[in-house]
């Protein structure tokens, strides 16, 4: 996989645009020297606000399984059955 082009990073024109857009921009968000930075510079209320707002949109948008498989890449785990 090809590291994102920033330069090609634009919201606000269409739907599609601001969902690829989105996909690179988290990708390079995910870059460890960026991460570890980035960490390092907010406060513990930001980091608190940021966690709570993504845990959030997790929550709203993938279900357990793919919460373990896709964030976590964990592909062993089994949805419980109560």
């Amino acid at each position: 996989m090809t590291k994102p082009d920033p330069a090609k990073i634009c919201f606000g024109l269409t739907e599609e645009i601001d969902r690829q857009s989105l996909a690179d921009f988290l990708r390079l968000g995910g870059q460890e020297e960026f991460s570890r930075i980035f960490a390092a510079r907010l406060s513990r209320e930001e980091i608190i606000g940021f966690v709570d707002h993504f845990m959030d949109l997790l929550r709203k948008h993938l279900n357990e399984n793919e919460y373990h498989r896709l964030f976590l890449g964990d592909d062993h785990h089994h949805e419980h059955k109560e």
